[in-house]
């Protein structure tokens, strides 16, 4: 159903204002998507739609099975069963043993036994002696028709053979199963004393390069100090952080030392230095007393006195020695710090040579460890070699003691009586099976490559819009391009129920009810009938004034739908005027029998009033048409034009319904520019015609336009002919 909420319609006046109404309006969720799971009505829809092919495949399918199943020869087919190891477990002497890792269940490999059993060397002198009796039996063809296998779990093998003869397959098995039973008294004891063999031949071998292996291990560890890669590499890991302690606390105290022979170097430096000497501080104190001593007499005598004099000569004799001791003292603690750094410089250098070897160590470390690493495994897989090589001796030798039993013929070969192909009935059953399933699924096929919609279910499943009308399609009514609906014929008024809703003017339709005509016309005459009461009845407040009939894509048969409608709905009651609006590929002058020298495109181009170009139906006179004129070089052009507006107005204005036939959607503008000055748009779509994608397409071009999409109107449906058929028929023998 529609949405409830409304959109306005607008209508170009010839003042140039605009009018309109208020129409039900729908959005563009109305697109469903289309790839759906398909149900039970679906599938059978298609199976419908797609019989034909499906008989035909199933019927093409069905006759080669059935003449290739009439014409095979009979085949026969016989056995006989080998028991090819020993079902008695007290011939089992692995109890002998307490080694819990010794197997001793005896093992056959039977896939490489039957190979080696199907094998030409084997079976050359089968075919050798087979061809005494059958020359034309060679090995390929033995082996075509000889199969090999083992029953199940179990500890036998069955030797089956297929032949078109049964007297052959006799005779083949019963020289197989001999055959068969030498290999194994032969063959069987010989293969596990050559694999004692081999091993007694191996050993030495393997004991030498254990020897070997663990030599070289023993060199190694000797020559390199090497017990294990995990010890060596700790300790020197150990060693390295050891030195590298050692080293930083030398380099902290040559970094202190230097640091107090550059303060040495300076004032500060030599003052501390000579305040820690005794002889120089005793010295620098006799001088003091000496100065005080020559101040105190020289406030008693004069500078020339003996007494100063004398003094002065003892300060005089005192200042050398006080420099000789300060040099002493200086030079002796300039060579304690020399010392003490080249000492420390020497430690630390050893220091870096001790870590720098035992970097190399330590790099080397990784090789040493590889190398033992595969020293190791490559001792460890000798000896696990070596170990394997003595237990699969004792294996060996055990089997030799405990399997002296050859192969065992429990069921003999018979000559069959009946065939076993070709089965008549089951061939001819999975053939039909077979060739149904191929039918089905090439009709399943044909269907998904098939983009278009089949019937209206469908198209109302897909499309979330209303469907206006259902337009049969029926090839044995021969619909005139003209319905002659106000032909002169016997004529009764028509129920006021079956027009109820529509405008009072319907009651004056009279119809052709005891006609022939009329019942072969009928269902495509009510389908009309449903269509234009659907698109009144949209909106019973603001009845359709003006519509656009349009499509996705050509072809689909929108210029029939608008003549059809505009006829239908003239024999209601109204006064209609059909344009043709597609200047592209106009088809409403074919329909109508009339000429197309001039119209619509004429009367857009030139000044020619309408009145000129508007033509009367010969046979309804309310109908009137306008053809689309010469084809102009820019349609859009002029429908986009000013004029076009102008025109559009005027015949909303004098007639009552105005229906414009317009090109399709897709790649296409003409429908947009003229929809939004029209009540809505009637989109019509083809059944087993319009493709999806087009119709996608005419949606994203919806999308954008401000247009009312009405609905649409399903072309071509033949679901309900039958109904109508029926009905009409019944009506027809009662009348």
């Amino acid at each position: 159903m529609m949405e409830n909420h409304f959109t306005k319609i607008s209508s170009y006046e010839q003042n140039g204002s605009s009018g309109g109404t208020t129409l039900p309006s729908q959005n563009f969720s109305w697109f469903a998507k289309e790839e759906q799971d398909w149900d039970l009505k679906q599938f059978l829809a298609v199976i419908k739609r797609r019989a034909l092919v499906m008989v035909g495949v199933t019927s093409v399918v069905m006759s080669f099975v059935s003449y290739s199943t009439l014409q095979q020869k009979p085949v026969y087919q016989s056995s006989f069963q080998l028991l090819v190891e020993s079902v008695n477990d007290d011939n089992n002497l692995g109890k002998v043993t307490t080694d819990a890792n010794f197997n001793t269940k005896a093992s056959l490999d039977y896939e490489s036994q039957i190979q080696v059993l199907r094998s030409p060397e084997l079976m050359a002198g089968i075919v050798k002696q087979l061809q005494s009796y059958y020359p034309g039996i060679n090995y390929n063809y033995l082996i075509q028709n000889l199969l090999i296998r083992r029953l199940g779990t179990t500890k036998i093998i069955e030797v089956t053979y297929r032949s078109n003869d049964p007297n052959q397959i006799k005779v083949v098995l019963d020289l197989i199963a001999k055959y068969y039973l030498n290999y194994s008294l032969e063959k069987r004891q010989t293969k596990l004393r050559q694999g004692v063999q081999f091993v007694e031949k191996q050993l030495p071998s393997i004991k030498n390069r254990v020897d070997q292996l663990q030599k070289e291990l023993q060199i190694f560890r000797q020559k390199y100090n090497f017990i294990s890669p995990d010890t060596q590499g700790e300790q020197i890991q150990s060693q390295l952080q050891t030195l590298s302690n050692q080293r930083i606390a030398i380099d902290q105290q040559l970094a202190l030392v230097r640091s107090n022979y550059k303060i040495m170097e300076g004032k500060e430096g030599e003052l501390v230095a000579l305040n820690s000497s005794p002889m120089y501080q005793q010295l620098v104190t006799q001088l003091r007393q000496l100065e005080v001593q020559i101040s105190s007499e020289l406030t008693r005598f004069q500078p020339e006195n003996p007494a100063i004099q004398t003094l002065n000569d003892k300060k005089q004799n005192l200042l050398p020695l006080i420099q000789q001791e300060a040099q002493r003292v200086l030079g002796i603690k300039f060579a304690e710090i020399t010392t003490q750094m080249q000492s420390l410089e020497v430690q630390s250098q050893e220091l870096s040579k001790a870590e720098v070897q035992l970097d190399r160590q330590a790099k080397l470390l990784p090789v040493l460890s590889r190398k033992y690493t595969e020293l190791q495994r490559d001792l460890q897989i000798a000896t696990e070699s070596l170990n394997r090589f003595l237990a699969t001796r004792e294996t060996l030798q055990i089997q030799v003691a405990q399997t002296e039993l050859p192969w065992e013929l429990i069921q003999g070969a018979f000559q069959p009586e009946y065939p076993i192909s070709p089965n008549i009935t089951r061939s001819l059953l999975l053939g039909f099976v077979a060739s149904s399933i191929l039918g089905i699924g090439i009709s399943l096929l044909l269907e998904k490559l098939d983009n278009t919609y089949h019937s209206v279910a469908e198209l109302k499943e897909n499309i979330k819009l209303p469907i206006l009308g259902i337009l049969p399609l029926d090839k044995k009514v021969q619909l005139s391009r003209n319905l002659n609906l106000e032909q002169k014929s016997p004529k009764q008024k028509v129920p006021a129920k079956l027009l109820q809703g529509v405008s009072s003017s319907v009651e004056n339709l009279q119809r052709q009810s005891a006609s022939d005509r009329y019942y072969r016309q009928g269902k495509f005459w009510e389908s009309l009938q449903m269509l234009y009461t659907n698109i009144q009845l949209l909106n019973s407040d603001h009845p359709i004034n003006s519509l656009i009939i349009s499509s996705a894509l050509p072809g689909d048969g929108k210029s029939t739908v608008a003549f059809q409608l505009a006829q239908i709905a003239t024999a209601m009651g109204k006064r209609v005027l059909l344009v043709d609006a597609d200047l592209r590929r106009p088809q409403i002058h074919y329909l109508s029998d009339l000429n197309n020298l001039w119209g619509l495109s004429s009367l857009i181009s030139t000044n020619m009033p309408p009145e000129q170009v508007i033509r009367k139906m010969p046979t309804m006179s309310n109908l009137s048409i306008i053809t689309s004129g010469p084809v102009p070089p820019d349609p859009a052009r002029l429908l986009s034009s000013d004029k076009m507006k102008h025109l559009m107005a005027y015949f909303h204005r004098t007639f009552d319904l105005v229906i414009y036939d317009v090109p399709p959607m897709v790649g296409l503008v003409d429908a947009r520019m003229l929809a939004p000055y029209t009540d809505g748009m009637v989109l019509v779509v083809r059944l087993d015609k319009t493709d999806k994608s087009g119709l996608m397409q005419a949606q994203d071009s919806l999308k954008i336009s401000p247009i009312n999409v009405l609905g649409i109107v399903a072309n071509g449906d033949q679901t309900q002919y039958k109904a109508y058929k029926n009905y009409y028929t019944y009506a027809s023998s009662r009348s």
